[in-house]
């Protein structure tokens, strides 16, 4: 059902069918972005919202609507009016993730969001406290096994790719790591410098540059490919967890219903955006790779990774949410 929907969507964005009346004069007024995180991590949002402001002549005011993994932001948006005045930039997991994961969710991610482009993605980097006595991922996953329930690790919140990137090292590993969840990443990221908790993966964003000094002590990165900001630091993959790919990247969505019109210019000037030197060069910094293509693109990665996802949570034993 979920692939028909996707299928459905695709086809109403690409015959311009999607109801609502299209607005020749929009935008008139300012724009609401929701970003489902707490600050410090919001870098590439707001990058893009003052570019997009700019585009399109009105101001775009980012809200960090926190809580529940990005939850309440996705649910706020595909609950707006459907005008285009409150779109989302949301990661992969509130869209691809969550309705493998929980067993409800206030909204549906399929039938309740509209794409309009993917904007940028990034790989994960397993990190940990200095002290810990392994250098590399075998050390940690030996260490694990002899310590079983003594390490712990940080995460932003359940279906993050922090999340679901240490439940798939324990399950490759067959280790008992104890989870301890957070409402961002930047406060994980202190309590792994303060030895209040072992390990994470960490997005580079706000964090590439305590990695680059030290202060962490970086293991492996989560793609398959070695990331050109660590091109040092082995993947997974190389680590001796064959297959290990855990990368996310974050999308534009807007409410269902929202007219063609709209989401064609909201992409046109996204698109071009992310693709220009300036925000290449920016987010090349921070380690974020700037992301692009059209509504029916961004439907047809969702159909093509959902099932991923599913098979990802099913092998590594992760139980569903209540």
């Amino acid at each position: 059902m979920r692939s028909i929907r996707l299928a459905v969507v695709a086809a109403l964005l690409a015959s311009g069918t999607v109801p609502a009346l299209a607005q020749s004069n929009y935008p008139d007024r300012n724009i609401r972005l929701l970003f489902g995180f707490a600050p410090g991590v919001d870098t590439a949002a707001r990058l893009l919202a003052d570019k997009l402001g700019e585009a399109l002549g009105k101001v775009v005011i980012v809200e960090n609507v926190t809580g529940a993994s990005g939850h309440i932001a996705a649910d706020h948006v595909a609950k707006a009016s459907p005008d285009g005045y409150t779109i989302g930039v949301m990661p992969a997991g509130n869209i691809v993730v969550d309705g493998n994961l929980y067993k409800r969710l206030p909204y549906d991610p399929l039938k309740d969001l509209a794409p309009v482009t993917q904007v940028y993605g990034y790989t994960d980097v397993l990190v940990v406290n200095n002290d810990v006595p392994a250098r590399n991922v075998m050390e940690l996953a030996a260490l694990a096994r002899a310590k079983p329930g003594q390490l712990t690790y940080g995460h932003s919140g359940i279906g993050t790719s922090l999340h679901l990137a240490a439940e798939l090292f324990k399950a490759m590993a067959h280790v008992d790591v104890q989870q301890v969840p957070f409402r961002g990443s930047s406060l994980v990221i202190t309590d792994i410098i303060g030895g209040r908790i072992t390990m994470s993966f960490i997005p580079p964003t706000g964090t590439l540059s305590i990695i680059l000094e030290g202060k962490v002590r970086a293991l492996a990165v989560t793609s398959l490919k070695r990331a050109p900001f660590l091109p040092d630091v082995p993947t997974m993959d190389e680590s001796g967890f064959p297959g290990f790919d855990v990368t996310t990247w974050w999308g534009m969505f807007v409410p269902a219903g929202t007219s063609a019109a709209v989401i064609e210019k909201l992409n046109r000037e996204t698109v071009k955006i992310m693709a220009s030197p300036d925000m290449r060069d920016k987010l090349g910094a921070l380690g974020i790779v700037p992301l692009g293509n059209t509504p029916a693109e961004l439907a047809d990665v969702i159909r093509a990774e959902a099932p991923y996802w599913a098979r990802l949570i099913k092998d590594a034993g992760i139980k569903q949410i209540e």
